[in-house]
This record gives C-alpha cells, sequence and structure tokens, in this order.
C-alpha cells in the first residue's frame, strides 16, 4: 500500500528471517528491507536456555522491533518472536506459534499476526547412547535442521555434521555420563520454522491490506466471533459461529460480518441440549 512505498524498513534478527520476510515486503509493501548492524536478538532470551525470555511472545517481538529501529534511526521496523511446546488445543502435538510484529512511528500504527503450526520438528531429550542419538537424528530431520548438544557445563549449537556430533557426543558422555540433545530452533538452523515464519508474514500481510472503512488505518481484524445459530431440531442456541466481527485499534469502529443465511439452522451435533 502507498503508505509503505519507498520507504526503508528493518528487520529485527539476527538469524536469517530476512531471507522469507523482506521477498514478500518488498513485492507487495514496496518497501527497502534491510538489517540492523550490531544487532543482538539473543538478549531477549535464546531457546537454548542461557537467557530466559522475561516477557510473552508479543511484547519480546516488540522490544526488538523498537530496539532495531531505534539502532538504525528507522521509524519502519518488523520483527518475530517464536514459542514451542503442546498445541493449546491438542497437547500431545507439539506446535510452533509465530508472532510477527509490524511498527510504523511515522504513522503511529502497530499491526500483528500470530499463527500456531502443528508443522514442527521440535524436540529435546537426554540420551546416554549412539543408539539413541542416532534414533533423534533420524526423527528431527537432521542434517538440514541442526541441532544442539548440551551438559551442565558444556553446550555446543547450530550443529549439522554427523561425524562431528558423534565425536562431541562420546566426549561429552563420557565427562558426564548424560547428554541432552534439542532442536536447534534458531530459523537458520530450522527450514521448518523459516516455513511458519512465512506463514506468519503472510498472515502480516492480509492484516495490513485490511483498512478500516471508517478511518482507512491498516489493520481492520476478526477480534471476535459470535455463536448462538438456533438449532435445526429444538431451536436452542448452538455453539456453531453465526458472525465474526470485525474492528479497528485504531478508531474503535467495528463490523459485524454475517456468516450465515437469515433462515439456516445448525446441525444438532452442536446443541447443548440435543448432543450435551
Amino acid at each position: 500500500m502507498s503508505a509503505f512505498k519507498n520507504r526503508p524498513l528493518v528487520i529485527a534478527t539476527m538469524h536469517h528471517k530476512e531471507k522469507v520476510i523482506a521477498p514478500i515486503l518488498e513485492q507487495h509493501l514496496q518497501v527497502q528491507c534491510f538489517l540492523p548492524d550490531g544487532f543482538n536478538s539473543d538478549v531477549y532470551g535464546t531457546f537454548s536456555g542461557e537467557i530466559e525470555r522475561n516477557n510473552s511472545p508479543l511484547n519480546t517481538a516488540r522490544e526488538k522491533c523498537l530496539a532495531a529501529m531505534k539502532l538504525t534511526n528507522c521509524d519502519l521496523g518488523i520483527a518475530s518472536e517464536g514459542s514451542f511446546g503442546p498445541h493449546p488445543s491438542y497437547l500431545f502435538i507439539p506446535a510452533n506459534e509465530e508472532i510477527i510484529v509490524l511498527i510504523d512511528d511515522k504513522n503511529k500504527w502497530e499491526i500483528y499476526a500470530r499463527i500456531i503450526h502443528t508443522k514442527t520438528n521440535f524436540a529435546s531429550e537426554e540420551i546416554k547412547s549412539e543408539s539413541e542419538l542416532s534414533s533423534f537424528l533420524n526423527q528431527v530431520h537432521f542434517p538440514s535442521h541442526g541441532i544442539i548438544l548440551k551438559s551442565e557445563s558444556e553446550i555446543y549449537k547450530g550443529l549439522h555434521d554427523e561425524m562431528k556430533v558423534r565425536k562431541l557426543f562420546r566426549q561429552m558422555n563420557i565427562r558426564t555420563g548424560k547428554v541432552r540433545i534439542e532442536t536447534d530452533m534458531r530459523a537458520m538452523h530450522n527450514p521448518t520454522r523459516m516455513e511458519s515464519i512465512q506463514l506468519a508474514c503472510e498472515e502480516l500481510l492480509k492484516k495490513i491490506n485490511s483498512l478500516c472503512p471508517s478511518c482507512k488505518t491498516p489493520g481492520f481484524v476478526i477480534t471476535r466471533v459470535e455463536t448462538g445459530l438456533a438449532c435445526s431440531h429444538c431451536g436452542m442456541p448452538s455453539n456453531q459461529i453465526k458472525s465474526k466481527i470485525y474492528a479497528c485499534l485504531t478508531c474503535g469502529f467495528n463490523q459485524e460480518v454475517d456468516l450465515v443465511t437469515s433462515n439456516e439452522k445448525a446441525d444438532p451435533m452442536f446443541c447443548n441440549y440435543c448432543n450435551p
């Protein structure tokens, strides 16, 4: 959109996220992406645990973005933050949550997007034998995806060479008797996570291109849904969604969009009375 055309945009990363972010934004927003020299995102937390993340994912992404903007004296920036763990709805499935935030200090806009992606190789376990090592490497798409070896006193990141991994494991195992092996979730060592970052960036672009009908500000997005479509059997309100509410976080304008026709009814399977 014209508000961003030909403006420099700093990408707050040291992990090569620009490889998927820059092409999307340069093509669709016509910005000029660049990286901040001397920027260290590890101070906001590391996946390997040496530095704990002390803030929420959204606030961490915001902090990184603002820091890179200040460092480069740029009024337009973008940053992302990933989290890994059990899926919030399907607890036995690992998931990758990616949050990406764009801050435009010139126009006083902040727009962010969030996705939860179940395609991830996220894993961590303690191993004591080379057979356990081999099993782990096979399940996490090594060597295209890097791994981390660590003990209480040592840590080796970004490992992609099997001979080196096995040598380090033997040395560490002799000294400690146990070694923790983890997937390296930094973007440049994890192509699967890079895909998630790209998806989050594409979702952000949708929000940027969704303008408020009232004030024309980007980021006119769904803020909640309304359930209660009448059951076709008993007529009572069901759990089925009947409309979505879009809202502008800048001017407060909101709009309800019906997802069903006026005479449409819900399947009884969504009814708490017919299907308790």
